[in-house]
């Protein structure tokens, strides 16, 4: 596989337990750029990313991630979800959940190098969450939550991070440093995939997939965020201005129930 290309695939058809949620589809995701996936509720934006991630295997068709094989968790992939769940009232603070990025590679009761502790240092310092070190996560608010988990992606050995509807529902400070390390990971030379439901953020970035339950188009933003092609995905008169933002609820629990039902567990 092209080492420019992070992703490709062939007649991809993705689900749960037989169930399709993402019919065949063809398309390649660059590397070393900025993708977002968007898309209506329950088009598969997130399966879709599980599959990038791993968690998942195609139902049929090809999907190469990094020219790796199929199989198992993707070497060089980190994956944020956009929830994690810690049972409420464990007692897990701040840097214990930072420092699970490591686990991929150290393993559970790996011995950690003075170089891992400093990884797990600058992800804390990049997302701004050093000073709630000793903090215990059930403390915190969900923007400082979600640095959290975006820092600990972070702290991985990747090439590439995953990152399901990062900005959704944030306070602006988390909402402006979670999009300083979008940007900053494709500046060193690292892969971002962001689902999102905001379509200023999708014109923002490098790479555009399209979705509703296929992939209708991927391609540059000017290239696929095209009023026929979202008409198309959204649904004929769906979008009200030409200017809109935001083009679905990303709150609708619909989304998420389907996709995440399965996979609530920290990466």
């Amino acid at each position: 596989m092209n080492a420019d290309v992070l992703a490709e695939s062939s007649d991809l058809v993705l689900g749960y337990d037989r169930t399709v949620a993402v019919r065949p589809s063809s398309f390649t995701i660059p590397h070393r750029q900025v993708t977002a996936i968007i898309g209506p509720n329950g088009s598969g934006k997130s399966t879709l990313l599980n599959a990038l991630a791993g968690v998942i295997e195609p139902l049929s068709g090809s999907l190469q991630v990094l020219g790796g094989r199929p199989g198992g968790r993707r070497a060089g992939v980190a994956y944020v979800m956009q929830s994690l769940a810690f049972p409420k009232g464990t007692p897990i603070t701040v840097r214990e959940a930072v420092g699970m990025g490591l686990y991929p590679t150290l393993g559970l009761f790996g011995r950690r190098s003075a170089s891992d502790r400093e990884r797990v240092d600058r992800a804390m310092e990049r997302l701004r969450v050093t000073d709630l070190a000793r903090r215990h996560l059930d403390e915190l608010s969900g923007g400082q939550r979600q640095r959290v988990y975006v820092a600990q992606g972070l702290a991985q050995h990747h090439e590439a991070i995953l990152l399901d509807e990062p900005l959704t529902g944030l306070d602006i400070v988390s909402a402006r440093t979670i999009d300083e390390i979008i940007h900053s990971e494709r500046d060193r030379g690292h892969a971002v995939v962001l689902t999102t439901h905001d379509l200023a953020e999708a014109r923002a970035a490098d790479w555009v997939i399209l979705m509703n339950g296929h992939v209708l188009a991927a391609g540059p933003p000017a290239e696929v965020l095209t009023r026929a092609n979202l008409e198309a995905a959204y649904g004929l008169g769906s979008l009200h201005t030409p200017d809109a933002v935001f083009i679905d609820d990303p709150h609708d629990p619909e989304d998420h129930a389907h996709e995440h039902s399965r996979h609530q567990h920290p990466h």
